[in-house]
């Protein structure tokens, strides 16, 4: 208990799947969380349930590609809670799956435009917020380090993110502020749920031919990635910077 105790943390996209987890975790372990995410009513329910369990939250709708938004809903948080400590870019969408020739320019922008320009303006408006220091912990993927076959803009996107989050680590180290990527390997959320369901396959089937991908064998949970940014958000990673938390179940050790 009390990992984080007093810290104001803003998790993007923290309505559903790691996000949400990893909400209720923060709360548990004493952060004062600011959940932001344009699914309004999974939010909300989300902040309550969280305030109802005895943790500390509250409801912010944002769009994390829409530059004014983000400026604006920062400084509310900030205005909210006095501050704020950490920031878990954790909002990001999957995009089509086609071929890249395939694509259509506007295709390829939507996945850009949220999973990369987010995290840039999320980064941009938080730093200004940081007192002594500052924490930022970005969700790049298992597709931010390898690749395969499918979806271009979100492994483009995710690979993008990793270096981001290299980049943002060497030029704020001097000012006290860490930045560390997660990479999860295929968690069973509502956005993995919907990938099967856009390429038509069974929905059942499709899990258990990803677990077989994980030498593990069988997919993650949201909480499995939450514990992995409960640690990055705590001080007991306060050696840590630029690096890269992989937590895959072993898929990308083949």
């Amino acid at each position: 208990m009390n990992r984080v105790k007093d810290k104001v943390i803003i998790v993007t996209g923290g309505s559903l799947g790691i996000g949400k987890a990893s909400c209720e975790i923060l709360a548990k372990e004493g952060a004062k969380v600011a959940l932001t995410d344009i699914k309004d009513e999974e939010g909300k329910k989300a902040v309550e349930e969280i305030n109802r369990n005895g943790g500390t939250a509250k409801y912010w709708h944002l769009n994390v590609a829409d530059e004014d938004e983000v400026k604006q809903t920062f400084q509310e948080i900030n205005d909210e809670f006095g501050g704020i400590d950490v920031l878990v870019n954790n909002a990001g969408i999957a995009g089509v799956d086609k071929k890249t020739h395939e694509l259509t320019s506007a295709e390829w922008d939507k996945v850009i435009d949220i999973n990369v320009k987010g995290v840039f303006l999320c980064t941009k408006y938080v730093i200004p917020y940081f007192r002594e220091k500052g924490n930022i912990i970005n969700l790049s993927s298992i597709y931010g380090i390898i690749s395969s076959p499918d979806i271009p803009p979100y492994h483009a996107s995710k690979g993008a993110v990793r270096l981001m989050t290299k980049t943002d680590a060497l030029l704020y180290a001097n000012d006290n502020i860490r930045v560390n990527s997660v990479h999860p390997g295929f968690i069973w959320t509502p956005l993995v749920e919907n990938l099967a369901k856009e390429m038509g396959q069974d929905v059942e089937e499709f899990r258990k031919n990803l677990d077989k991908e994980h030498p593990i064998g069988h997919v993650g949970e949201p909480d499995d990635i939450a514990y992995g940014i409960l640690f990055l958000a705590s001080d007991e990673s306060k050696f840590m910077t630029g690096s890269e938390l992989v937590i895959d179940g072993g898929y990308t050790c083949k």
